[in-house]
Parts: structure tokens; sequence; C-alpha cells
């Protein structure tokens, strides 16, 4: 809640500063490749497959070690790949924009991009800490990014838009940087960073924990990335549509994201290594009680968000964002583009229930199938949309594909078991 307030706060002021067009579309085409890695590390993959490996590796500081030093150095020459190549990552990215945006935004991809090198290194200590039942660190240190961009807009609101975009996008680096100190800050108070020496000078290799971590991590990858490579597709196309629909898309998502992170992502979260041991000792009844009390709590908070966010969606977007840059036709559009995206606040969050159950026992090859189901859906859905509806498609096509990812995991958790939480 504090880091989505202070979120709020930045996009308020990125609204007015910057407004919803071509310069402010460059910073979040810039900004969402590494922020879906974020995102799709950050919100659960990481962890659902590092714990489960860690706690049974009987040389724990060694597998630790290594698989830190495995992925930094892997990410690390991807950043510097995408520096020295960035005018064709961004050609990728940006497909539609004309030949001079690309050639502005491509530098702002390089910059960019090498956040997801701090937040790698944010999911990895988070994972050993909330091992060790330390999860405060982690929930606060979010809020650091959106203090370093709050700042970046407050030192350069009277510059030129580009010059803004710069100021935003080392702002990013600096959010990143914190998060890791923050981290490392607690990673000594627990005598974790201990344990990461150890590892370092111990010549043990754990290889049944490093395989299965490996299987599990990548398609735990693609089983939590639905929703995010939506988005990140839905941008993509949007490169085809005039100036501004980029923003209306980033500014719509993140009022959808609120309520899906607060309730749903955090229970996820909460419940998940509860969930690992009741299955692990074999305990359904108890395990299905935990799905149960989580299914109906986000029945009801995410139902009534989802009444809300639909019939206020026009209030809510003036309240947060019509000022300064941004128009009454942003604030319109970005309005209905809302409306569609609370279309699948529900399945998405209630998804994440039934998919944690299916990863505590072990299926994560079952749910990265169920995603790329409901990712192809997505790209159909938006391909057949965007010409008639615009951006607010695209958000329309990614909450049908939310419906069809609840079906499946529904369907694969069981419906004999579904039957028995809604009796």
């Amino acid at each position: 809640m504090f880091s989505r307030i202070l979120g709020f706060i930045r996009d308020l002021l990125s609204a007015s500063i910057l407004g919803a067009n071509i310069y402010s579309d460059i910073f979040f085409m810039a900004f969402k490749l590494p922020n879906l890695f974020r995102r799709i590390f950050a919100e659960g993959s990481f962890t659902q497959s590092f714990i489960p490996a860690y706690s049974k590796s009987i040389y724990k500081p060694s597998f630790a070690y290594h698989t830190l030093k495995k992925f930094f150095i892997i990410i690390l020459i991807i950043s510097v790949f995408v520096t020295i190549f960035s005018p064709f990552v961004t050609e990728i990215l940006a497909f539609g924009f004309s030949e001079q945006i690309k050639l502005l935004a491509s530098p702002l991809v390089a910059i960019n991009f090498y956040y997801l090198d701090f937040i790698f290194l944010v999911a990895f200590f988070a994972a050993l800490l909330q091992y060790h039942n330390h999860f405060a660190t982690t929930a606060y240190s979010t809020a650091l990014l959106n203090i370093s961009l709050i700042i970046a807009l407050l030192l350069s609101y009277d510059k030129p838009p580009l010059e803004i975009v710069y100021y935003l996008s080392f702002g990013v680096l600096t959010g990143g940087g914190l998060q890791v100190i923050a981290h490392l800050l607690a990673i000594k108070k627990y005598k974790i960073d201990k344990l990461l020496i150890v590892g370092c000078k111990s010549k043990k290799n754990d290889i049944k924990a490093k395989k299965e971590f490996n299987k599990n991590f990548w398609h735990s990858i693609v089983g939590n990335s639905t929703l995010q490579l939506g988005s990140f597709l839905d941008t993509w196309l949007a490169t085809f549509l005039v100036a501004g629909n980029i923003s209306f898309l980033y500014y719509a998502n993140r009022v959808f994201q609120l309520p899906l992170a607060l309730f749903a992502i955090a229970m996820n979260i909460a419940i998940f290594p509860g969930l690992s041991k009741h299955l692990h000792k074999k305990r359904f009844q108890e395990a299905l009680l935990i799905i149960k009390k989580g299914f109906w709590f986000l029945i009801v908070v995410l139902g009534v968000a989802s009444i809300v966010g639909f019939f206020g969606a026009k209030l809510i977007i003036w309240l947060l964002f019509q000022r300064g840059a941004f128009s009454v036709y942003d604030a319109h559009q970005t309005a209905f583009v809302l409306q569609m995206y609370i279309l699948g606040l529900l399945p998405y969050g209630v998804s994440k229930i039934f998919s944690s159950y299916l990863y505590s026992l072990g299926k994560h090859k079952k749910v990265s199938k169920i995603s790329i189901i409901a990712l192809i859906a997505n790209i159909l859905f938006s391909l057949l949309l965007i010409a008639p509806m615009g951006a607010s498609g695209l958000a329309l096509a990614s909450s049908l594909a939310g419906w069809i990812l609840l079906f499946l995991n529904i369907k694969e958790f069981g419906f004999d078991k579904f039957k028995q939480i809604i009796s």
C-alpha cells in the first residue's frame, strides 16, 4: 500500500509534467522491458522455484552462491548486449515508431535496461529473506523506486520533455540501486551474508537441487508471465497507433495493478509457504482450506474493486491525472482503457490462488502450458480488437485472456475440489 500510494504520486506528477505524448510514450516503452522482468522475477517466479530447491538442498550455502553468480553474470552480459545493440533492440520494441523517434528512444532503452541487473539481486536476496520469514524489507523497498522517480520529476519539471525523460531513466537506476542497498543491510542483519561467503569458499556442488531449480524456474517464468507479457504486447502493438496510446495503456494499467498487487499478489506471497508445507506432507484438507479462504476473500475484495473501478473509471482518472499537460481527452481515453482492463481483474487475481496450489504440487510445467494458451488467446484477441477499438481493444483482449486463464487453472485444479470451495 505504501509503495502504491507513492506510485500514484509519481504517476500524478508524470501526467501533469510530461502529459500523454510521444515523450511519455518513449519513456514507458523504454522502461517496459526491464519492468516486465521485474514483475516476473519479483512477483513469484524466482521465489516459487528457488525456495523449494533451496530448502531441499543439502549444501545450501554453495547452492545459493552459485545460483547468484550464474544468473547475475548472464543478466549482466544481456545488459551489455542491449547497450551495444540498443538500436536493434529499440527497432523490435518500438517497431511502429518513426525512425526519428526510434533514434531518440535508443539510448533510453539501454539506460533503463540496467534496472534488471539491480532487480535480480533484489529478487535473490528477497527469496533468502523470505526463507528466513522476513518480508518487510522487500515489501517496503519497492517504494524506493517511486521516491527516486518523484525526485527526478521534481528536479526536472521545468526542463524540455526529452531531458525530463533522461532524468526519469537515471531515476530508475537510482531506485534500483537503493533497493539493493536496503536488501544488503537486511542480509547483513540476519547474517545471511555469512552463508554466501561460506558458499563462495565451498567446493561442494548440489547437482540435484540445481536441476530441480533450473527445471522449475523456466516453467515458472512462463507460468507467471501471462499478464505481464500481455501488457508488454499491448505496448508493442500501441506503437502502431497515434501518439499517446502507450501512455493511456500505462496509466490505466497502473490503476488496474493497485488492487491486484494489494490483495492477489500479497496473498499469493503469504499463503505459498504454508500451502507448500501442507501439500508436501499430504495434508490435502488443510491445503484446501487455505485455498477456500483465499478464494472467497479475493472474490469479495476484487469483486467490489471491479464494480468501483468500472463504474467510477472516469472519476478515478479525473481525480488522479487530469491536470497540467494531461488533457480532458487524455483522461477520457484512459478511463475507457481502464474499464476494459478492470473486466480482467477478478480472473487474474483468483487465478493466482489456483496456480499457487499447482506450483506447490510441483506442476510448474502444467502451469506454463496453461499460460501459453492464455497468451496465444491474448494475441489473437488483440489482433482482432486493435483496429475497431484501439488501445481499449488491447486492454479488453487482456481481460478476455484472463478468463481463459482462470478456467484452465480451475480445470487443472479439479472441478470436484472447486465445487467443495464454492459449496
